[in-house]
């Protein structure tokens, strides 16, 4: 058997990457991709690998030389590279084809050690690989038939998202033997080449040899195995984060902040949203009218105003909407002077707005971070500040303070001419979620220093529409804030939430009950972790202290390696020891117990 590698093109997409190199050059994580597939190749007991170069082919060849990995490597040149596409650079190696059983692989390609045994080790002669299609995946498509036939290639041009659920992706690894080749695919390829020319693709010949006689090449779907295609700095991006060594590979993804729906197999336990709201008909009528949206400038202020107060209850001049919370919370602490109250462990976002000696920390000693309006009191009343952050439920922890206690908290500051910022992006996630807000004209006229924030992200599972309010009956701060933010700040798929939301409310009523019981039942299962310390919480997520003989960041890998589950290791928490805690986001029940499955697999 031989190997033959499509090695030609110039890689445009590519940039800068590609200027002076072929694309197969490249470096993944510092690893060119030749490199890699040249190792993986010699694995295999293959005769000779034949690569088709063109753009860049002498570096191509100085780097190589005629062996690498005790491979012996040949090369067939492309003089037309910048005219042809690869069904040329493949039909300028026929005369190899015919020599001996190939494996024919293209230059971009990375994948997981194992990939070629899938094919070798397969007692069907002409195999393509193909994959199950997610959204990331471009190019040529395949319709598959329960025996495995290829039954029709679908170009781009012949793409139908209606018919995706049925398409699988060729992988561009194929395994033909000679046979196939000097009998079917070069007669095949000669023609079409002689008939339509040589700026086409080698599967246009596989899917008329598959019109033909379906079971001539049968596709082979691979399941959990990792690979991907890169054409541009994107999918390099996104392959140095699926192929990274196990030192750098939380970092990877968590320096993404999110943009995780391009790992589509992944589940996501760290970035913290409603479970169950997105299946309300909200959805389909958002998805009805998007074209709409789409082309349609959004609103001014004024009317995002109005809808805000519509859907909150809260007075226009109370009120702004902003572009997620995370823009309010930038504008709000610029406005903010003095000393700025914390508890610790928190969400950041706030204090990172801040210089460190501005920031006076309140970090609860006890175990579970525990701590209520009485010890903030006391410790603020020693160590006076100008406004006091409270994060409710708070995050990590999911410490919990009830209405009544913010309301006499809230009176103490107002004594004392402190601000209260009350974020309660998680109060929804409550148990008594329906008599639990601050967004309430009585509450915010009653204590004109208090700020509350809510992030309709988290509460309603919709952070990529980037909405958050903030209300405050300081309307000098709220008009201060609202001439401070773009005159576009909110998108119109937003303002069209806001819109509509009234209608779905009674399905946000149903969706935070339903999450009330799921939340239960997740908590029960991870109680019976032995390695897991679990917080109590009344957000939509868990603190848990991992013990031995596990660290957050052991979890946080082999979860992420072997499950294809992110978790957050809780890394860059201010106030909580290093590398001892994990956060874990409530998601669906089916998503629960997958990672719960994951957990229990790990007991021993």
């Amino acid at each position: 058997m031989q190997a033959i590698i499509l090695a030609a093109g110039m890689g445009r997409r590519l940039g800068e990457y590609t200027q002076n190199n072929t694309k197969c050059m490249v470096p993944v994580n510092g690893t060119p991709l030749i490199d890699r597939v040249l190792r993986q190749l010699s694995e295999l007991d293959l005769n000779r690998v034949v690569i088709v170069v063109g753009y860049e082919g002498k570096k191509l060849m100085d780097y190589l030389g005629n062996e690498r990995n005790g491979l012996k490597i040949e090369y067939v040149n492309n003089p037309i590279y910048d005219k042809t596409n690869n069904i040329y650079s493949l039909a300028l190696a026929k005369e190899k084809m015919l020599e001996d059983d190939t494996l024919l692989v293209e230059s971009d390609l990375i994948f997981e050690d194992g990939m070629f045994d899938l094919l070798v080790n397969n007692e069907f002669p002409n195999l393509a690989l193909v994959a199950k299609y997610e959204s990331w995946m471009d190019g040529t498509m395949v319709l598959i038939n329960e025996d495995n036939n290829i039954t029709s290639f679908v170009p781009k041009s012949a793409f139908r998202y209606a018919d995706a659920h049925r398409y699988y992706k060729t992988v561009n690894i194929y395994k033909f033997s000679k046979e196939f080749c000097a009998t079917k695919y070069i007669p095949f390829l000669e023609a079409y080449t002689k008939s339509v020319g040589n700026n086409e693709y080698y599967e246009n010949v596989l899917s008329i040899i598959s019109f033909l006689n379906s079971q001539d090449l049968k596709a082979l779907p691979i399941t959990n195995e990792k690979w991907y295609e890169i054409d541009d700095k994107q999918d390099l991006d996104i392959a140095e984060a699926i192929f990274s060594d196990p030192e750098t590979l939380l970092k990877k993804y968590y320096t993404r902040y999110g943009g995780f729906w391009r790992f589509p197999q992944m589940l996501d336990f760290c970035y913290l949203v409603n479970p169950y709201f997105r299946r309300s008909k909200i959805i389909d009528e958002l998805e009805a009218n998007f074209r709409t949206l789409l082309g349609e400038y959004p609103s001014g202020m004024k009317v995002n105003t109005l809808l805000a107060s519509k859907c909150w209850g809260v007075k226009e001049d109370y009120i702004i909407p902003g572009n997620g919370a995370a823009e309010l919370i930038k504008v709000l602490m610029e406005n903010i002077e003095g000393k700025v109250g914390v508890v610790r462990p928190t969400f950041e976002e706030y204090p990172n707005r801040l210089p460190a000696e501005r920031v006076v920390a309140f970090v609860p000693q006890n175990r579970d971070f525990r701590y209520g309006v009485n010890d903030l009191m006391e410790y603020y009343g020693n160590n006076p500040v100008e406004t006091l952050l409270l994060i409710n439920p708070d995050n990590p922890s999911g410490n919990f303070i009830a209405l009544d206690d913010i309301c006499q908290l809230a009176v103490w500051c107002e004594g004392r001419g402190m601000r209260l910022i009350v974020d309660e992006s998680f109060v929804d996630f409550s148990e008594q979620w329906e008599t639990s807000s601050l967004l309430n004209d009585s509450y915010l006229e009653a204590y004109p220093h208090m700020v509350v924030m809510k992030s309709i992200s988290k509460s309603y599972g919709v952070p990529g529409l980037r909405l958050g309010i903030m209300a405050s009956a300081d309307a000098a701060l709220i008009a201060t804030m609202k001439q401070q933010v773009s005159i576009w700040n909110i998108n119109s798929f937003a303002e069209f939430f806001m819109q509509i939301y009234t209608k779905y409310e009674k399905d946000y009523h149903k969706a935070c009950n339903k999450f009330l019981e799921v939340r239960a039942h997740f908590e029960k299962e991870l109680r019976e972790i032995p390695f897991l310390h679990v917080q109590p919480s009344q957000a939509n997520f868990f603190l848990c202290e991992v013990m031995e003989p596990y660290t957050a960041n052991d979890l946080a890998l082999v979860l992420l390696k072997d499950h294809n589950i992110l978790i957050s290791a809780c890394s860059n928490k201010k106030g909580i020891a290093p590398n001892k805690y994990i956060r874990l986001a409530v998601r669906s029940k089916e998503d629960n117990d997958r990672l719960i499955a994951a957990l229990k697999g790990l007991k021993n």
